[in-house]
């Protein structure tokens, strides 16, 4: 396969049945979409443009994008713009836990866009809303998904393991061979290193890491990426189908087929994932709650046999 390439000429590719989704409707997207605008909170739903937004804003769904919707880096993959972005808001760790109460949230997954302009890179932020979601929410389990924090990981991320998140993601997004021209600003082994860290700090946090396919990986590459997560330790993969999201960006080298997704997932679930979900049109926080749900039964199970 030939390694993809962004560029201004890159023509999107028509997507196959199996990747096509219903154009969002209805009530409950309307009140999941006003109730963001209210708190002047920003999504990943919106700002990544995610296929799933449909189906998870109708059911109240949705994944919080703190420390604004402006990115210091500019990654071929993702879709949230990039530029200086604008001072920490101070209100939003309450306003996330107030969205999390409107929306009666079991399992909420919070976000953000890379900060590398702030001296912790942002953890600050994260600890705040976990703090913010336990007072507000105390039942509500908490995700977050956080960027690499390059050049200041170690201080950033024992810093947010100690507010205790239920599940600590960050995803790897590629095999290394593809890091230069997809995701350039970040190094492979030093996201690896820090869900290890996370790991090592508080082995009863679950740790999660998503890949895209069809950027130009080889099979056996992948096979790789799951062995050097399962080295560090992680417990539950994603693996979804990279779609462009603008002619600007990396274009699809290949779609791949649901029946090569399901294959991928029985080698990762041999590799001893405690969970996978792979499909097209899986995402990292696609039906997350109900996959935490999975991943404590699955620990469990685990426990009692040993």
């Amino acid at each position: 396969m030939t390694e993809p390439l962004a560029s201004a000429a890159s023509p999107r590719v028509r997507k196959p049945d199996w990747i096509r989704v219903r154009a969002p409707v209805g009530e409950a997207f309307s009140e999941t979409r006003q109730l963001m605008r209210r708190l002047n909170l920003a999504t990943v739903c919106e700002e990544a443009a995610c296929p799933n937004i449909g189906e998870c804003w109708t059911k109240k769904h949705a994944t919080v994008m703190i420390l604004g919707d402006t990115c210091t880096r500019a990654c071929a993959f993702c879709n949230v713009k990039t530029g200086m972005p604008r001072a920490v808001d101070a209100l939003e760790p309450q306003h996330v836990a107030d969205a999390a109460a409107e929306l009666a949230l079991e399992h909420i997954v919070i976000t953000s866009v890379d900060r590398d302009d702030l001296p912790d890179g942002g953890a600050s932020q994260f600890v705040k809303v976990i703090e913010a979601l336990r007072r507000t929410t105390p039942k509500t389990t908490i995700e977050i998904l956080t960027p690499d924090f390059r050049n200041k990981a170690d201080a950033a991320i024992e810093s947010i393991v100690a507010a205790r998140p239920d599940v600590y993601n960050h995803n790897l997004e590629t095999v290394p061979r593809l890091y230069p021209t997809i995701r350039p600003g970040a190094r492979y082994y030093a996201s690896l290193r820090l869900l290890e860290t996370v790991k090592r700090l508080d082995p009863s946090i679950f740790t999660k890491s998503g890949v895209m396919v069809g950027l130009g990986e080889e099979r056996l590459e992948i096979h790789q990426v799951m062995d050097d997560m399962r080295s560090a330790g992680i417990d539950f993969l994603t693996m979804g189908q990279y779609l462009q999201p603008t002619p600007r960006h990396a274009k699809v080298a290949e779609f791949v087929t649901p029946q090569t997704f399901a294959a991928y997932a029985a080698i990762a679930r041999a590799k001893g994932f405690l969970l996978v979900a792979a499909s097209p049109l899986t995402r990292s926080s696609y039906h997350a709650g109900d996959d935490f749900a999975k991943l404590r039964a699955a620990r469990e199970a685990q426990l009692a046999k040993a």
